[in-house]
Formats: structure tokens, sequence, C-alpha cells
């Protein structure tokens, strides 16, 4: 029987959502095309995408004709062009949370990563040594992490913190002040922010808004002892600004899982200091993130195909309803 959906898939994808759309779709994998360019010349051949990291331009999109839900397997929608896909009546859709709890612990182990010295202590015992006094450390308990942003990764790093002996301190103009839980503290800016915690910790998508929101002014008022964590999107960190702070001594460190320019070029100045450790943007990579997010995108994509919107549709507002019916 042929299928009535052509689904495009990304590179990698947990084989579970794909297989729960088998009695509708017809899947093809991106790899199955020499390069990503070459799929996306094809976006007029397909239903449905769901999309990690290619980028879903106006361009693009006005080429995809049969085009009826981009499924984004992750949260962030920064390689979509939302406006464009409303015009042309796509859904567009996320997976909000799913991998909230695999961020949130990538943010807590570059913390201790960072305070125990746990990269350049392993670098040091596999090139023979063995000096212990060179790599003192710092507990955790009884420092204050700042938050920026407190939605659900924000929410559950802050618990495992709060589990660790953190307290909790959170700057987040757009969410309630009744939401926010008891014993944890708020400001008003991001420079109060840092100037009153010992490591802060992003959690916040990267707009217009949020470029750069991290540059010199805040990273002076966290101070020679204190580190910043990025888990978010890179960009939300003044790249340029950070390397002046460490260069002058006035930031303690960074753990940095997300960059300006991703990969990072051969050239860019922060792997010259072992105050920083990088990892490449695997904070919501587990096995467990991977399966729940395979199938909510798999999930929203079935949603669409009945007629439905998905509960993260982020374009409900501007869509065409006699589109969608």
């Amino acid at each position: 029987m042929s299928k009535e959906w052509d689904i495009l898939l990304p590179k990698q994808i947990d084989r579970s959502g794909p297989e729960s759309l088998t009695d509708f779709a017809q899947c093809t994998r991106i790899t199955e095309y020499e390069r990503t360019d070459d799929a996306l010349a094809d976006i007029d051949q397909y239903d449905a995408i769901i999309v990690r990291t290619a980028d879903l331009s106006a361009e693009v999109l006005a080429r995809a004709e049969r085009l009826k839900v981009i499924a984004k397997h992750g949260t962030g929608l920064d390689n979509i062009d939302i406006e464009a896909a409303s015009r042309h009546g796509i859904v567009v859709c996320n997976t909000p949370g799913v991998n909230a709890r695999s961020v949130a612990e990538q943010t807590i182990a570059l913390l201790f990563g960072l305070r125990r010295n746990l990269h350049t202590a392993d670098r040091h015992v596999r090139n023979g040594g063995w000096d212990r006094a060179a790599f003192v450390g710092r507990e955790l308990q009884g420092d204050t992490l700042g938050l920026m942003g407190f939605g659900a990764i924000a929410r559950e790093t802050a618990a495992i913190a709060q589990g660790v002996g953190l307290e909790i301190t959170i700057y987040d103009p757009h969410h309630a002040d009744s939401k926010v839980p008891a014993g944890i503290e708020r400001v008003d800016s991001l420079t109060e922010l840092c100037a009153q915690s010992d490591a802060v910790s992003l959690h916040a998508p990267l707009t217009p808004e949020t470029r750069h929101a991290i540059g010199a002014e805040q990273l002076n008022a966290l101070g020679s002892d204190g580190v910043i964590i990025n888990t978010a999107r890179g960009g939300i960190i003044d790249e340029s600004a950070l390397v002046d702070a460490l260069d002058e001594g006035l930031v303690g460190g960074a753990g940095l899982d997300n960059f300006e320019q991703e990969p990072p070029g051969a050239d860019n100045p922060l792997y010259d200091y072992d105050r920083v450790l990088l990892t490449p943007h695997l904070g919501g990579v587990t096995e467990n993130a991977l399966e729940r997010m395979s199938r909510r995108a798999a999930d929203n994509v079935r949603t669409v195909y009945h007629g439905a919107l998905p509960e993260s549709t982020v374009n409900r507002e501007d869509l065409d309803q006699e589109v969608l019916q």
C-alpha cells in the first residue's frame, strides 16, 4: 500500500519516532542525500520534516509546496524562519521540556568540572603528572547559582543545584512571580544577577533581546572568582568580551556547550584557557532525551496529519485555519 505522506528526517534520530509513523508515511533520512543542501532542494517533495540543525530559511520554505509541518527535534527554533512558515501555512512545533533533565545535568556537570578542575587534572595525569596541590578545587555547597531564565531546563537545574547545597537566584522578566518557588531569590537585571552569584548559568533562547546579553558589564560584575555556564545558545555571551575578561582576570572561568559559531573555528581564542571547559553542544544529547524527542516530534507530525495542532505549536496565532482544514 502506498504511503500518504513523505517525511524528511534529520541525520540522527532515535528510530522509535520514525517507526511510529510507518502506518501512513514514508520516511527519508537526510543522509540519503550527498549534502544537506541537496535534501533541502527537494523540500517540495515532502509533507513533513523533522529537523534538528538544518537551516529552514524563507528561501527554502518558499519551495516547500507540500510541506504541512516542521517538527523541531528539540526546543530551539533559531534555525527556522517561523514567519515564512506561517505565510505558507506550515505548522511549526517543537518538543519543549523533553531534554530538560539532560541539559540540567550537563549544566551541573560543567559547574562541577570547572570548580574541581576535572578537565585540567585529567590532562595532567595523562601526561604523567601527580601534583595534587596544583588542582585544589572549590566546593559548591553554600555558593549561589544565578539562572538567566526560569523555564523547564532552569527549573530542573535549580532542583539539582539545591540538592547539592547551592542557593538559587534568578533573572527572568517573562516569568510570573507567582511561579517562582519559595526560597529562590529574584533580581531585576542580568548585571545584578551576576553581582549576587558565584556562578551564572544561561537558560534563555537566542533572540535579538538576548544576543550578547552577557557582555563586559555582566562579566565584570560576576568577578574574578565567578564562572559562567552556557548550555543554552551561542551568541548570548559576547565571546570577545569573555576573552577580554579572561585575559584581564575579571572572571574566574567558563563552561561552554554552545558557541557563536558552531563548530568553533580552529583559531578560537577560548581554546587557550585552562579556566574554560568546552563541550560540543551535547547538553540535550543523552539516550533518554533523544528517544523522548524522537517520539514527541513524531507525535507532533501525526497530530497535524489528523488535522489538529500540536500543543507545542509556536505559530498558532498566525496560521490560516482554512489551510489546516
